[in-house]
């Protein structure tokens, strides 16, 4: 067998035999970026990773069991109590019809699957399918070995994985495929100017509006390309009609989105794209013109028409921008273009550790060689300058921009990175191979006219051993980074203990599922914002506030509630008709993510309406402007509801060898408050790790008591 295999090949030509090579190096790249996405099913269970990502198994879940309709209408009376939320006109879809999707497809062919399976193993899949989009992408900008090399980057780079590893069940797991996809089919229709490639890059634009918010960069940068191509004289036909057939039939699909709306042409971050379709009518109607006119004519018609139109276009924006019909521009698009606007105005957006600005060890972190090799892709590009080759330039330098500013965004510039890197990897490699191949093919008679030939030789195979070298390293880091930093599921922690063995926290699962066994169906529990999804998804209880953050001023009343006395807290509580509260805790174990830490946010989100104006965050900071937990610390501080939940009986507890009792490993301090009795709430549950903390909320007093 193997003999007739080996003598097949054999006689299949070069190109058959380079075909075949493509295919295989591209098929291994896909099937690498699965398995590199399964670590944490190695390691843990079948679990879901984060906040968000519980939210979607629970709708995606209802939405297979119950069908579209009932999904689409679903009001949901366990979020935000007491206004509840619509779940259909206030999410993203696609991630959901699509497992639901995958799923019904697979018992169609008896593949009798559970949904929460295809939710783990959803976004590994459609990683690998990013994989086989960014070598069309790549190949369409360049070439078929730049894309190759792009594919083989992206299958492994941490700036991707880390959110399409197994079990990070959001968004952005089909997102990226999606954007790729329609940045494939935009070139393909730049190229052509067919109506069908522009006709299907809309419906890949129609997919990722229906999957990410993440869209309102598509569809700027699309418009961005076609204004730059109108600038440097290389509008045409194609780029019309591409470019028209997108907008038009990709705004009219983006609206059918019910949380999306009418937002394509209210809005200030869509305003772009409608200023640059109005543009190419104009362009057009001017070229057509001036094939029809004389040149003289043409001069004063055309600056006639431009002055006209400059005019109407101001008055009338201006005219719908003061009436309100064109909505300004959210606090999230501010943040991107001035990065201090939400710590100044918006505090809520300021406070999610995705929307901080990204430090310099995240990118080496995230990228490593990748970093390096961006900057020769751009060379490469402007070298061999097309109307691809500009759309690729414009949305590396955009992407590096936004990356920088919050660092959530380094997901869209993981991609751009990879297709760029991948084109200098190529072009090098192509280029020094040649030299390294000429010392094989050269005779001695040539090799003595050629007096620097040894040199070049030994250049070239430096160089390409080199290459090498950080293409393996790039390997080793991306693999590590995987395992050390991506693959550990938020709501199950592990650390190593001194012998090096792996110690697992399960108390998240274990206080949630006391939860569901141990409080009325209708409890009501209040915590903060960062576990609403989990506690409503795995406890099946009643929250008032959660990851979706979309009421300020409901949350801001829970800020309140955490950051006062226990009196004045007592009162928001019965306002809110909270049963239990639940705090999360890591000063025994040294858990930094805690609500101690995260306090000083719930200080200023409390304080930032009217009703919590007497909330001042340097009330709660020592005489020496620092926040301290300890005998220093704040009055104000060390007597709030959220200090004394956390520490409630930790002043006896002895957490360090050669420590006193009450010494908190995340401060490094002991606290200063250690013995005091709760008034208003009662302990209900503790962790076994003291991470989890819940109590139940007294009833009120009898009147003459």
């Amino acid at each position: 067998m193997g003999t007739l295999i080996k003598s097949n090949r054999l006689r299949m030509s070069p190109e058959k035999q380079e075909t075949f090579l493509k295919l295989s190096i591209l098929s291994l790249a896909a099937i690498l970026s699965f398995a590199t996405r399964l670590f944490s099913v190695l390691r843990f269970e079948s679990v879901i990773h984060e906040f968000d990502p519980y939210f979607n198994y629970r709708t995606t879940k209802f939405l297979a069991e119950e069908g579209f309709y009932k999904f689409h209408n679903w009001f949901d009376d366990r979020a935000w109590y007491p206004l509840g939320r619509i779940i259909g006109g206030t999410i993203y879809p696609g991630l959901m019809v699509t497992s639901a999707l995958l799923y019904h497809v697979a018992w169609l062919v008896n593949i009798t699957i559970d949904i929460r399976n295809v939710c783990v193993f959803l976004a590994p899949l459609f990683s690998s399918l990013t994989t086989i989009v960014t070598y069309l992408l790549t190949k369409e900008l360049r070439d078929s070995a730049s894309g190759l090399v792009a594919a083989a980057m992206i299958s492994i780079v941490p700036g991707y994985i880390s959110r399409s590893v197994a079990g990070s069940y959001d968004n952005e797991g089909i997102a990226i495929f999606c954007m790729l996809l329609t940045y494939y089919m935009w070139i393909k229709a730049v190229k052509t100017g067919t109506i069908l490639w522009s006709t299907l890059a809309a419906l890949a634009y129609f997919y990722m509006v229906s999957s990410w918010g993440g869209y309102v960069f598509l569809i700027n940068l699309i418009p961005l390309h076609v204004l730059t191509l109108i600038c440097t004289g290389r509008f045409s036909h194609r780029i019309y009609v591409a470019y028209s057939t997108l907008y038009c039939v990709g705004t009219i699909l983006s609206m059918q989105i019910s949380f999306v709306g009418f937002q394509p042409v209210q809005s200030s971050e869509h305003m772009l794209a409608l200023g640059v379709f109005g543009l190419c009518q104009l362009h057009a109607f001017i070229d057509y013109l001036r094939s029809r006119m004389t040149k003289d004519d043409f001069d004063m018609l055309f600056r006639a028409v431009l002055g006209a139109t400059a005019t109407i276009t101001a008055i009338a924006g201006g005219a719908l921008t003061l009436t309100g019909k064109i909505s300004p521009w959210t606090g999230r698009f501010y943040s991107l273009l001035d990065p201090s606007y939400a710590k100044n105005h918006i505090p809520i957006i300021a406070s999610v550790s995705e929307h901080q600005p990204t430090s310099w060890s995240s990118f080496y972190f995230d990228l490593q060689i990748l970093v390096f090799l961006f900057p020769a892709g751009l060379y490469f590009c402007f070298s061999r300058l097309s109307d691809a080759n500009i759309f690729l330039v414009l949305y590396g330098v955009t992407s590096i921009y936004f990356a920088g500013v919050m660092v959530r965004l380094m997901l869209v510039l993981a991609p751009v990175m990879c297709i760029l890197s991948g084109i200098a990897v190529s072009a090098m490699l192509a280029t020094y191979m040649r030299q390294v191949d000429a010392n094989k093919n050269v005779d001695k008679k040539s090799k003595k006219f050629e007096n620097n030939y040894v040199m070049k030789s030994e250049i070239a195979t430096m160089f390409v051993c080199m290459m090498c070298f950080l293409l393996v390293s790039y390997t080793f880091h991306c693999t590590w980074v995987t395992s050390e930093a991506y693959s550990s599921p938020s709501i199950v922690l592990s650390a190593r203990s001194h012998d090096g063995s792996r110690i697992i926290f399960d108390d998240f699962r274990e206080a949630y599922y006391w939860l569901r066994m141990n409080t009325p169906e209708d409890a009501r529990v209040m915590s903060w914002w960062d576990y609403g999804y989990q506690i409503t998804a795995m406890a099946n209880r009643t929250i008032l506030v959660d990851n979706n953050t979309w009421n300020n001023t409901h949350i801001s009343r829970v800020g309140q509630a955490m950051a006062s006395s226990e009196d004045k807290a007592y009162e928001i509580m019965r306002e809110l008709d909270v049963d239990y509260v639940l705090v999360i805790f890591g000063g025994l174990t040294g858990y930094s993510s805690d609500d101690i830490n995260k306090f000083l946010w719930m200080v200023r989100i409390g304080g930032s309406t009217d009703r919590g104006s007497h909330i001042k965050e340097w009330d709660y900071y020592s005489p020496s402007g620092e926040f301290r937990v300890d005998k220093e610390g704040s009055p104000t501080l060390l007597n709030c509801l959220m200090y004394k939940m956390c520490y409630y009986r930790f002043g006896q507890v002895y957490t360090e060898g050669g420590k006193p009792p009450g010494y908190d490993r995340v401060r490094s301090a002991e606290i200063g408050n250690k013995d005091f009795e709760l008034d208003v709430l009662e302990e209900a549950y503790t962790t076994e790790h003291w991470l989890v903390r819940i109590y139940k909320v007294k009833d009120l007093r009898n009147r003459g008591v």
